[in-house]
């Protein structure tokens, strides 16, 4: 009796352990610290976005959940770094509009934006703005296209550089009005505010946070929004439809992806407390303070978001023949 019982007994042991060989790898997801690999320096609005989500998301998960940045060659460095990484849901991205632009700015950019990633969620977005100086002599985008129309090498505007969503805004802007207007790029919203501010130029194209200090204080004069709808912290600025400019939306967004063969039950767990995170008040404040109010669509708003961007930009890009070395 004692020997069959001794034999069932390690039936039983052995039959567990079997068991236990072929449990999913993430049955227990997650077992240690998740990286969010931004593809920007320090200091930007992908990196702080990142790092306000990284605590609440710490706590849902109950396990560290910290930022590495991984910036250069226009992001293509971390989305490539995270492109490569292991599937099992340790290595994520946060990424900007970039993501969208450089499959076709880039000669060869080392990932696809459709095979390569798993869409976990929207963060944030905010849409570009077309300002200028009170005293220019424009006082609506009608005024501007006109002027532009009536002398075609009168204008130029700034943008933060070459192949930047406000850049390709500006563009796109361009193209749908049917007006000229030539791009002067800087490195950064802050030399291309200044440049505006000084009158070195007469327009600028910015992403809404880059210059809400000027559109608050009256230094700049919004024009018209990119967005779909105006934003809450410019509701006296029109949108591009309302001023009869079609198919022209566009924002400067931040998102989250995992690698494509993430199991899909990571990618849920994932997106599921990424979501609840962003709904958080404070999150949401934060995320307003930062110029990229939250969206937290989830996969399926990012990944139509990425189908329908990034041919937009493709078109935009080979039309106004924009290249980067």
């Amino acid at each position: 009796m004692t020997r069959k019982i001794t034999r069932r007994a390690a039936f039983l042991a052995g039959g567990a352990a079997a068991l236990l060989a072929h449990r999913p790898a993430h049955a227990s997801f997650p077992e240690r610290a998740i990286t969010l690999t931004v593809s920007f320096p320090p200091g930007g609005a992908t990196d702080i976005l990142a790092r306000i989500l990284a605590p609440p998301l710490s706590e849902a998960l109950g396990r560290p959940v910290v930022v590495e940045n991984r910036g250069g060659a226009g992001a293509n460095i971390g989305i490539g770094h995270v492109a490569r990484a292991a599937p099992d849901g340790y290595t994520l991205l946060v990424t900007s509009s970039a993501f969208v632009v450089n499959p076709s700015l880039y000669r060869n950019p080392p990932y696809d934006p459709f095979r390569d990633f798993a869409p976990i969620s929207t963060l944030g977005a905010s849409p570009n703005v077309i300002a200028v100086r009170p005293n220019s002599g424009i006082a609506s985008l009608q005024d501007l296209i006109a002027q532009a129309k009536a002398a075609p090498d009168k204008f130029n505007y700034a943008s933060p550089g070459i192949g930047t969503t406000p850049h390709l805004a500006g563009e796109l802007l361009k193209l749908r009005a049917g007006f000229e207007m030539q791009h002067v790029p800087f490195s950064g919203a802050g030399p291309a505010t200044q440049a505006a501010l000084a009158g070195t130029t007469q327009v600028i194209s910015a992403a809404q946070g880059s210059i809400m200090a000027q559109l608050r204080s009256g230094e700049l004069r919004g024009l018209v929004q990119t967005g779909p709808t105006r934003a809450i912290d410019l509701p006296d600025v029109p949108t591009q439809e309302e001023l009869g400019i079609r198919d022209a939306n566009s924002e400067t967004f931040l998102a989250l992806f995992a690698p494509a063969a993430t199991p899909a039950p990571i990618q849920a767990l994932l997106a599921r407390e990424v979501v609840k995170a962003l709904q958080r008040p404070e999150v949401q404040q934060r995320y307003r303070e930062a110029g990229a109010p939250v969206v937290g669509g989830g996969p399926e708003e990012l990944r139509a978001r990425v189908a329908r961007e990034v041919p937009i930009w493709r078109e935009v890009i080979q039309v106004s023949k924009i290249s980067v070395q």
